[in-house]
């Protein structure tokens, strides 16, 4: 088809016309559809400007004045995806000073290879990274992301991460928020060793259990509460967190299955940000190696809360974690902060332009 855009149509093509047809080499009716694909890019541009900006006018502006709040991540990530996701979040973020990232459940050593990596590609190897506790179940210590962290720099020597927990808890009393997107288990040695100690973090917030709805329900009832992973893992490690006397949020099931849909994956994996690359061949190895393609982002909702805790708002309950890895709530004194039910609309206006921008250049080093 010959098209010359500069070529004025002699007569505008009607909106919708169902006589329009497409001919080759006639400038005059080529002319015609250029200019009306022109006019249509541009409506769209104008739409989507508007867009973006009433987009990143709807999210919670950055905390820029107040002295940034200390964090420790606590993640079994290269297994879902979603701790790439949260990771990322907690790295984009300003309000935090990250004081270190440990490594859980299964094949630890080769998840801080994994970080190491991570850290390596968005210029932050200055945060600590620490091998937590290796406890799996059989057969899980192979994760769907192993690849990447094996195609990254040699192993490196990382501290315990119960011993590394521990010491900053000691040396900054009072002033870490621990962020657990993992099954529990650095958490409960912790504690078992230490309770003293440990109850001199600032609070815990947590992704874990499942209060009323389970896995799959989006909101609508049609699922029982389920045995939620985090919690399901390592049962006692659980009762224990719920036990010791730490300010502990909760975002279960109810509040966290919030998914990564198409058009959003879209927006992400083609910025071609350090970040961006990264979370999208994580994505592309968790897709491979699961046979799914729409993840859901559980375990980014308490980063997310823990900047702008409007995203989940939380009401105090009693839960108890019975020998099943059930969390049951019950009559008594509340021991948890929990978000029952959050707006997945807000969710994603919040974390899809942090995740996009290039690394701040004022995150505290």
């Amino acid at each position: 088809m010959y098209c010359d855009p500069t070529q004025s149509p002699t007569k505008a093509p009607a909106l919708g016309n169902p006589s329009l047809v497409l001919r080759t080499g006639n400038r005059d009716e080529t002319g015609g559809l250029c200019w009306f694909a022109l006019l249509l890019v541009l409506g769209f541009c104008c739409i989507a400007t508007t867009g973006v900006r009433s987009f990143a006018q709807s999210i919670p502006a950055r905390t820029t004045h107040a002295a940034p709040q200390k964090i420790i991540v606590d993640t079994d990530i290269g297994d879902d995806v979603d701790d790439a996701f949260a990771v990322g979040l907690a790295l984009q973020s300003t309000e935090f000073k990250i004081v270190g990232i440990t490594t859980a459940w299964g094949d630890t050593k080769l998840r801080a290879r994994l970080l190491d990596r991570l850290l390596k590609e968005v210029g932050r190897s200055d945060i600590p990274v620490a091998v937590g506790v290796e406890k799996h179940r059989p057969g899980d210590a192979i994760f769907s992301q192993a690849r990447w962290a094996e195609a990254g720099p040699p192993p490196k020597d990382h501290p315990a991460a119960v011993d590394f927990l521990l010491e900053q808890i000691r040396l900054q009393p009072g002033e870490i928020m621990l962020l657990a997107i993992a099954p529990l288990t650095n958490i409960g040695a912790a504690i078992d060793r230490d309770p003293a100690t440990f109850r001199k973090l600032k609070r815990v917030v947590m992704m874990g259990g499942s209060v009323y709805h389970g896995y799959d329900d989006l909101g609508e009832g049609n699922s029982p509460p389920d045995r939620e992973y985090n919690i399901a893992m390592d049962v006692l490690a659980a009762q224990k967190l719920f036990d010791s006397g730490v300010p502990l949020y909760v975002m279960p099931l109810d509040s966290t299955q919030l998914k990564l849909d198409e058009v959003k994956r879209t927006l992400l994996f083609t910025q071609s940000t350090p970040l961006t690359d990264a979370l999208t061949l994580l994505y592309q190895q968790w897709m491979r190696s699961t046979n799914r393609q729409t993840p859901t982002l559980f375990d980014v909702m308490p980063v997310a809360f823990a900047i702008a805790p409007q995203l989940c708002p939380t009401r105090p309950l009693r839960l108890r974690v019975d020998d099943q890895g059930y969390t049951r709530p019950e009559p008594g004194i509340p021991n948890t902060e929990v978000c029952i039910a959050s707006d997945p609309s807000r969710f994603f206006e919040f974390v899809l332009p942090r995740l996009v921008e290039p690394i701040p250049p004022t995150q505290v080093r």
